[in-house]
C-alpha cells in the first residue's frame, strides 16, 4: 500500500469524478471561446495537473503559459504575502485570458493574480478553479468556471500539496490533521 494513502483521512473526489468534471469544464470553455484562441495561464505548482487535463479536454485551439507564485511555504495556512516566482512569457495584451488555479482558500492570492494579469491589458479575463472553499474566503471573489466547492478542510492530491508532498496522488483527499498541525 502507498504510504501516502495512510496519511489521508478521507477521499473527497476520486479520479473518475475529477476527470468527469474536467471534461464538463472543457466543454464549457470550448463553447464560450469557439471564436477565440484563449491563453490558459496555469498557476504553479498546484495547478499543473489540473491544467494539463483541462487543456486536453478543450476542443478549440488554446495557448498555455504559467505563473508561479508562493504564499504558503511549508505551512498549512497562507502567509498572505504573495511572491511571483515565475512570470508569464506570452504577451497577454488584447487576448482572452483564463487563469487556471487549483484551489481558492482566502481569495487573496487569486485577487493578487487577477490584478497582476489585468496590468498586462488582456481583452478579457476569466478564472477556472478546481476547488473553492467558500467558508475560507476573506474577501469576495468570483470565478466563471468551478470544479467543486468543498468545506474548509486541508486537502491534498491531484497537484495539491503539503510541504511539496502528496501532489502525485490521483485523487483529492483530506490530509490527517495531526500531520500539519
Amino acid at each position: 500500500m502507498n504510504k501516502m494513502n495512510c496519511d489521508i483521512s478521507a477521499v473527497l473526489f476520486d479520479e473518475h469524478k475529477i476527470q468527469t468534471r474536467i471534461r464538463e469544464l472543457g466543454l464549457e470553455i470550448s463553447n464560450s471561446y469557439k471564436d477565440s484562441t484563449p491563453v490558459m495561464v496555469g498557476i504553479l505548482k498546484g495547478g499543473f495537473i489540473f491544467l494539463a487535463d483541462l487543456v486536453r479536454s478543450i476542443t478549440i485551439p488554446v495557448e498555455v503559459d504559467f505563473l508561479a507564485i508562493s504564499s504558503y511555504g511549508n505551512d498549512a495556512n497562507s502567509s498572505g504575502i504573495v511572491k511571483i516566482r515565475k512570470d508569464i512569457d506570452i504577451d497577454l495584451s488584447n487576448r482572452d485570458v483564463i487563469i487556471v488555479e487549483d484551489i481558492v482558500d482566502t481569495g487573496l492570492s487569486l485577487e493578487y493574480i487577477k490584478d497582476y494579469i489585468w496590468q498586462h491589458k488582456p481583452a478579457s479575463l476569466k478564472t477556472c478553479v478546481l476547488l473553492d472553499k467558500p467558508d475560507a474566503h476573506k474577501i469576495d471573489v468570483c470565478f466563471e468556471y468551478i470544479g467543486f466547492s468543498i468545506k474548509n478542510e486541508f486537502v491534498v492530491g491531484y497537484g495539491l500539496d503539503f510541504a511539496e508532498r502528496y501532489r502525485n496522488l490521483p485523487y483529492i483527499g483530506i490530509l490527517k490533521e495531526e500531520l500539519y498541525k
